[in-house]
């Protein structure tokens, strides 16, 4: 068993945290290391969750952060979670298990996954400037060491829909082929067809302890659970789509038709 799989969920997502705030503050780690007074490696533990690290310095990284209370809190979240035997309720928030994920599955139906798109494509779809940045963001976990391994199938229709532009998309498809040749993401296309069980977009998030959490798009925002019901019927779905998809160099050879025919 890896380092990586024994790092508690809990601590990956304080780390992920302390992370996202030390990138928006436009420090590196020695800057901040330099400011908590501690050396880069410790800050680069507890940005990996592979340290618990104490609650007073949770307060100094706040200081040093200009974040308030964020990491504080966070820090008292964590210890809540590990005194509990039940699932951590922070991970109902499902950005959290996503930063936190081993592995991630997903399943989209209209639009590029959002760990894929470029951020001119994500801008068409988001209202607000800081909705793609946030986006953005959430795409560093993609470059994490270690990095979650990633399978995303895509309805067919995704490549065809337009959005921003021809330009964009070209842009867009371009940026899904070398994304799919990462060791660590699958892309796959679903055909254009009726699959048995697949009725929305889901993603399903695993953790290093082997939980899994699944988040399932409504009409009207989306739905978190952790039901071992609920939990095993997307896993299902995802078995089935990954059966009916195309698989990885076939994916890419369509993707390229698309762009040659469509998009260029």
């Amino acid at each position: 068993m890896t380092m990586y799989n024994r790092v508690k969920p809990e601590f990956l997502s304080f780390g992920a945290e302390v992370r996202r705030l030390r990138k928006a503050a436009g420090l590196n780690q020695q800057a901040l290391a330099d400011l908590v007074n501690v050396t880069r490696s410790y800050i680069a533990q507890v940005e990996s969750g592979r340290t618990r690290c104490r609650r007073e310095f949770a307060l100094r990284l706040d200081r040093a952060l200009k974040s308030g209370t964020t990491l504080v809190e966070a820090w008292d979240e964590l210890l809540e979670s590990i005194k509990s035997d039940k699932y951590p309720e922070f991970f109902a928030n499902f950005p959290k298990a996503e930063q936190s994920a081993s592995m991630l599955r997903a399943y989209e139906e209209r639009v590029i996954h959002g760990l894929f798109q470029i951020e001119d494509y994500a801008r068409v779809l988001l209202n607000s400037e800081d909705a793609v940045k946030s986006r953005m963001r959430r795409q560093e976990i993609l470059d994490r060491d270690p990095a979650p391994a990633v399978t995303v199938v895509m309805d067919e229709t995704v490549l065809y829909r337009e959005v921003g532009g021809k330009e964009v998309m070209r842009r867009q498809l371009e940026h899904l082929i070398d994304l799919s040749y990462r060791d660590k993401i699958n892309i796959q296309i679903a055909p254009i067809k009726y699959i048995r069980n697949v009725w929305a977009t889901f993603v399903i998030a695993t953790l290093p302890d082997q939980r899994q959490v699944v988040y399932t798009a409504k009409a009207y925002g989306g739905e978190t659970s952790t039901s071992p019901v609920e939990v095993a019927l997307v896993n299902e779905a995802m078995a089935t789509l990954q059966a009916e998809a195309l698989n990885a160099s076939d994916t890419r050879a369509l993707i390229r038709k698309v762009i040659e025919e469509r998009w260029t």
